[in-house]
């Protein structure tokens, strides 16, 4: 005799799961895409600590050098300096401008000396933090700063710029960190990103560093902003610092005149060492296309993970070849016994037995166990509860419990679909 055994009614999950699944991958993968673009964005972001910052003979995106060859083409004289004394030495007699691309560098015990110019003089600080606005005496205060720089107008704000190198250069990317002001002898420019104090010592802050650096230098009005506002008759002292400037030793008078000490004589600057060599596969694409590029790589390398993981429940195929259903159930008999899995394996004896004897009563799938229960035992004239014990009682704890269930189950079961054999055991 051949046996049948159908195949095992796939297990669904919880439904809950599948909903946290749901709700989980996406919104993970929306955080993952958030903290990848601010990451990049703080890369991308220039840091005015690193050396080579705005500095007039680096030549990296970052650089100044095509700043400083645009104003020696204008005929300005350009001097690098990297100690800060040196460089407050440099415009004397005077009139000069002073250049500070990294304010941040700067001694706090200097600071208010930047302020002790020539008459005529003009102090050009980029992006300077609170302290320094606040050792300087400025009456300026950082108000709004922005995820980028604007490209605006000098009027973007409503109000006339008083700045003619302003007017003059138009559009340009000057709107990143704005200040605040209410002071008359202030010029606001850009929304705030640029302003003009007018002191004894004329200082102009500015916001962004893209009207400086190499990389930006070409777009919109920037060239016309920042050679306007170093350019001119006065010469340029070009404060270079190569990281955070030590205390000053002001104590020293070697001269015995109360001034300062003199600096040596130095070489040119444009004599001053090689900048360090960029990689030039790193310069040959602007840097949204690495970004692009390394967002793309983590969204395929989620979709591998995603679609490499199997969430949905198992779902039975036909097989390939034709198997004898003797040797499938001794087959699934082995592998329940080495996992001791009575529980499942009277689940299925028990789900096997209801099938045939709910098709022969004529009984629907959906119908309540009780009912089941109660018209079995009165097909055979047994007792209810019995019937009912055995088609959905406990689980076996033993091999002998399971083997018993399986007997009982079996002779029910001729006896239902059979009435005329009854029971051979």
């Amino acid at each position: 005799m051949t046996a049948t055994l159908d195949p095992p009614r796939p297990v669904a999950p919880p439904r809950g799961r599948h909903r946290r699944h749901r709700v989980l991958i996406p919104f993970g993968l929306a955080v993952l895409l958030i903290v990848a673009t601010l990451v990049l964005h703080a890369v991308d972001q220039p840091d005015g600590a690193e050396p080579g910052f705005l500095s007039p003979v680096a030549t990296h995106g970052d650089g100044g050098s095509r700043l400083a060859e645009a104003l020696r083409a204008q005929g300005v004289t350009v001097r690098r300096e990297t100690d800060t004394l040196r460089a407050l030495q440099a415009t004397t007699p005077g009139p000069a401008t002073l250049f500070v691309p990294a304010p941040e560098l700067v001694h706090p015990d200097t600071v208010t000396a930047l302020t002790s110019l020539p008459p005529g003089s003009r102090l050009v600080l980029v992006d300077p933090p609170r302290r320094m606005l606040e050792r300087l005496g400025l009456p300026l205060a950082p108000a709004e700063r922005r995820w980028a720089t604007r490209v605006t107008s000098p009027e973007a704000d409503g109000r006339p710029c008083q700045l003619t190198e302003a007017d003059r250069a138009g559009l340009a990317a000057a709107d990143r960190q704005r200040y605040a002001t209410q002071h008359s002898s202030t010029d606001r420019c850009y929304s705030g990103g640029l302003v003009r104090v007018r002191w004894r010592t004329e200082v102009v802050v500015i916001g962004s560093s893209d009207p400086f650096r190499d990389d930006r230098i070409d777009e919109w009005g920037n060239r016309a902003l920042a050679t306007g506002l170093l350019g001119g008759d006065r010469p340029l002292v070009w404060l270079d610092l190569p990281g955070p400037a030590p205390a000053p030793s002001w104590s020293r008078d070697p001269d015995g005149d109360g001034r300062p000490p003199r600096p040596s004589p130095r070489p040119d600057d444009r004599a001053a060492a090689p900048p360090p060599e960029d990689n030039p596969l790193w310069d040959a694409f602007p840097a949204w296309f690495w970004a692009l590029l390394v967002q793309l790589a983590l969204a395929g390398l989620f979709a591998v993970l995603w679609r490499a993981r199997r969430l949905g429940p198992p779902v039975p195929e036909p097989l390939p070849v034709t198997v004898r259903s003797a040797e499938t159930v001794l087959g699934r008999a082995r592998l329940y016994r080495r996992a001791e899995a009575r529980g499942p394996a009277a689940e299925t004896l028990r789900a096997a037995a209801l099938e045939r004897l709910r098709y022969r009563l004529n009984l629907p799938p959906d119908t309540p166990p009780a009912e089941v229960a109660a018209r079995v035992a009165g097909f055979v004239g047994a007792d209810p509860e019995r019937v009912a014990e055995l088609l959905h009682g406990a689980e076996p704890t033993t091999d002998q419990e399971l083997l018993a269930l399986a007997r009982d189950l079996d002779a029910l079961t001729r006896t239902v679909t059979h009435p005329t054999e009854g029971d051979h055991r």
